[in-house]
C-alpha cells in the first residue's frame, strides 16, 4: 500500500519554493497550502522524525525526492528533520549528485535502533497525516449543505437519467432529494436497478474535493484514503493537484460514493484497528464524507434497520459523529454525506412509521414500461455490437415475460444479451438477437419451475 501511495502524484516535486503556476479560470483552489516547516504540518516533531526514520529504513537507501513523494512532505520539511538526524549520527548521506536535492540517505547503526524504537511506538509508514482540526475545516468547507453549493437542475438530471425509464414524477422526487441533499429511500424488487440508479445520482454531485491520505487523532493514525473510493477526477480538474505549492498530504478526487450491502455489521460502523500496520481504518461513512453513502439491502444486515437508521440520522443532523479508539476514547468526527437507503423488502416491514418520517424522500423503483424496456434492450445490443431485432424484442416481452409473469425489470436485458454472447462465443459464431437465442438465454437464467428467484 505504501508503494502504491508513493506514486501517482507530482505534488511533492523537489523545488517546493517555486511559484504556483496560474490556474485556469474555471478551477477554484482545492488543496491547502504546502507545509514549509514541521510546525506548519501541525504534527508533533517526534512523530515526523519517527516517520522519516521508518521510511528510510523501509527503503534501505532513500533519495530525497523519493522520500518526499512517499511521505508527501516538502523538501524543506524533510531537511528540517534530516539535518538534526545527521548531526546525531542517525542518518548519513549515502550519495550526493550535482544538485542540492539529488541526495540519497541511509541509516547508521544508531539510526537503525532509532527506527526500531519508532516502529515500537507506531508501525505506520506512509503519507504524513493531517490533523483532525484541518480535516474538520476541509469537510466543512466542502460541505454539500452549503447554500452556495452547486445545485442539481432538471436538465442535468434528465440528461443523466433520461434512458432509465423513470416516470417524470419519480424523476422529480429524485431531483428534489438531490437538490435538498436529504436522505433517500429507494425500494422495489430485486433487479429493478436501485443500486445502479443510486450510483448515477452520486455521479451528479458537483465539483472535485480534497481528501487526506491519513488523519492524526491524538497519537493515533487513521488511514482514510482508498483509491477504489476516492477516484481521481478528469485531468483538467486535477491541475490543482499538480501545483507545487499545495499540501501533498491531500489528494483531489471526485466526490466519493461508498456502497455497503448485507455484509454491513456493527464493527464496520466504527474505527477498526489494524495491529499489523499500527493504524486505524476509517469506517465507510467517514470515507464517504462530502459525498454519497449507499446502504443497500436494508433489512438484510445483521443490524436491525431501525438501529441502522438511528445510528446515522442524528449525526447527519448535527454534522458530527462519535467514533471510538482503543481504550474507550471517543473522538468527534465531521459527517457530511447524502445517505441513500435501498431495499427490495416492503418498506413498512423494514421501518415503522416514525422511522420512515425521518427519511427525507421515498421512491419506488419497479417494472419498466414496454417502450422503455425495448429502449434498454436496444441500448444493451448496441453496447455489445449485436444487431437489434424488433420481432425478437416482441417475443421477449409478449411471450417470455408475459407467460412467466416476470416483470420488465432493469436487470434482464443486460443479462440476456451477455448470455447470448456467451453461448455464441462457446459455439464459435457471431451473436445475434433472435427468438432462439433469447429462449436459450432465458432458460439458462431460471429454474424449470419458473418460480421467482
Amino acid at each position: 500500500m505504501i508503494e502504491a501511495l508513493s506514486t501517482g502524484s507530482t505534488a511533492t516535486a523537489p523545488r517546493a519554493a517555486e511559484a504556483m503556476p496560474p490556474a485556469g479560470p474555471d478551477i477554484a483552489p482545492i488543496l491547502p497550502r504546502q507545509a514549509k516547516t514541521v510546525r506548519d504540518t501541525g504534527l508533533e516533531p517526534r512523530f515526523v522524525t519517527d516517520l522519516v526514520l521508518k521510511a528510510i529504513q523501509a527503503s534501505g537507501k532513500a533519495q530525497l525526492a523519493v522520500l518526499a513523494g512517499k511521505l508527501r512532505l516538502s523538501i524543506s520539511v524533510l531537511r528540517e528533520v534530516l539535518n538534526p538526524l545527521i548531526a546525531e549520527q542517525q542518518v548519513e548521506v549515502a550519495w550526493c549528485g550535482e544538485s542540492d536535492i539529488d541526495m540519497q540517505y541511509q541509516l547508521t547503526a544508531i539510526g537503525q535502533r532509532g527506527a526500531g524504537e519508532a516502529l515500537a511506538r507506531c508501525r505506520y509508514v506512509g503519507p504524513a497525516p493531517v490533523t483532525l482540526a484541518s480535516y474538520r475545516a476541509m469537510v466543512e468547507r466542502q460541505a454539500l449543505r452549503h447554500a452556495d453549493a452547486e445545485r442539481i437542475t432538471p436538465a442535468r438530471l434528465a440528461g443523466a437519467l433520461g434512458e432509465d425509464g423513470l416516470a417524470p414524477a419519480t424523476r422529480d422526487i429524485l431531483g428534489a432529494a438531490l437538490y435538498a441533499r436529504r436522505s433517500l429511500l429507494l425500494y422495489g424488487p430485486s433487479g429493478s436497478g436501485k443500486t445502479q440508479l443510486a450510483r448515477k445520482l452520486g455521479r451528479l454531485l458537483p465539483e472535485p474535493i480534497a481528501v487526506p491520505y491519513a488523519l492524526m487523532v491524538g497519537r493515533q493514525v487513521i488511514r482514510l484514503y482508498d483509491p477504489a473510493v476516492h477516484v481521481a477526477p478528469p485531468p483538467m480538474a486535477r491541475q490543482q493537484e499538480d501545483r507545487r505549492s499545495c499540501d501533498a498530504r491531500w489528494t483531489v478526487c471526485e466526490r466519493p460514493q461508498v456502497h455497503v450491502g448485507a455484509e454491513l455489521g456493527r464493527d464496520m460502523l466504527d474505527l477498526r484497528y489494524d495491529a499489523d500496520e499500527g493504524v486505524y481504518h476509517a469506517p465507510p461513512h467517514l470515507q464517504a464524507n462530502n459525498g454519497l453513502l449507499i446502504l443497500d439491502d436494508v433489512g438484510r444486515q445483521g443490524i436491525p434497520a431501525a438501529e441502522l437508521l438511528n445510528r446515522f440520522i442524528g449525526p447527519l443532523g448535527t454534522g458530527v459523529d462519535q467514533l471510538s479508539l482503543q481504550g474507550g476514547q471517543t473522538e468527534s468526527m465531521p459527517l457530511d454525506v447524502i445517505m441513500v437507503f435501498a431495499t427490495n423488502l416492503d418498506p413498512k416491514a423494514v421501518f415503522d412509521d416514525a422511522a420512515l418520517r425521518r427519511i427525507g424522500y421515498k421512491v419506488g423503483i419497479g417494472a419498466w414500461s414496454p417502450s422503455a424496456y425495448r429502449a434498454l434492450l436496444r441500448r444493451q445490443c448496441r453496447m455489445r455490437r449485436i444487431d437489434y431485432d424488433e420481432s425478437a424484442a416482441d417475443y421477449l416481452i409478449e411471450q417470455l415475460h408475459a407467460q412467466s409473469g416476470r416483470a420488465l425489470l432493469a436487470c434482464y436485458p443486460a443479462e440476456l444479451i451477455d448470455r447470448i454472447a456467451d453461448f455464441a462465443g462457446f459455439a464459435g459464431r457471431e451473436p445475434h438477437l433472435t427468438i432462439a437465442a433469447l429462449e436459450q438465454a432465458w432458460r439458462s437464467m431460471f429454474i424449470a419451475s419458473n418460480q421467482e428467484d
